[in-house]
């Protein structure tokens, strides 16, 4: 499997800021306007366009424009895609190496 680690780190980097985070959780639930998603926070518009452009460039949001209104959506293929990145990872205890300084 090739992963594309640069990807990877767009998503985290993304994910690396409390209103984003909260904006993804919000949008587990359901697929919601921009108004809606503005309601719950103290910030301008223009500021959560911001976030939400920085959310969508990721991969991780979808939006679709409806009338006048931009409606925002997770984007199953990249949380599918992040679950599987931590899937694969295997925790190992620490164990000596063997080199002859100890690590």
């Amino acid at each position: 499997m090739n992963k594309n680690y640069a990807d990877y780190a767009l998503i985290f980097k993304s994910l690396a800021d409390e209103t984003r985070l909260k904006i993804i959780e919000m949008l587990s639930n359901e697929e919601l306007c921009a108004c809606k998603i503005l309601e719950n926070f103290d910030i301008t518009q223009p500021t959560l366009s911001y976030h939400m452009r920085i959310l969508c460039d990721s991969g991780l949001v979808i939006s679709r424009r409806d009338g006048a209104w931009m409606r925002y959506s997770l984007n199953e293929e990249s949380f599918e895609s992040i679950k599987e990145l931590f899937d694969n990872i295997n925790i190992v205890k620490s164990q000596n190496c063997g080199c002859v300084d100890e690590c």
